[in-house]
């Protein structure tokens, strides 16, 4: 069992900056793959983006350039660094990890971007 906790979510005016934390509560070092997800009012949830244990990356083009992902895998956390933001970027944002049995999922963190 893991459980996934997301912090740092709230408001932030256009072209800002959040960054969010997804703290595990068991080690991430044996985990190959972990990922941001977001669900926006109405809308599907979809992926922001992916990161390996080794630190490879990738992004979804609409966040491309603009977010950041990064894991400390000594710490148990892994970070979503987001600027330029966008209203369009408002959305709960989820950590996902799926450690080779089952998927979990964190609360999720409330992003919203407006002025």
């Amino acid at each position: 069992q893991v459980q996934l906790v997301e912090s740092g979510g709230g408001l932030v005016q256009p072209g800002g900056s959040l960054r969010l934390s997804c703290a595990a509560s068991r080690s991430i070092f044996s985990i190959p793959t972990m990922a941001w997800y977001r669900q926006a009012p109405g809308k599907q949830r979809d992926v922001v983006g992916t990161i390996t244990t080794g630190g490879n990356t990738i992004y979804a083009d609409s966040v491309k350039g603009r977010f950041t992902i990064s894991r400390d895998n000594a710490k148990n956390t892994m970070y979503l660094q987001m600027n330029s933001l966008k209203p369009e970027d408002t959305a709960v944002y989820y950590c996902f990890l799926f450690d080779s049995i089952r998927a979990y999922w964190g609360q999720g963190t409330q992003v919203t971007v407006s002025s």
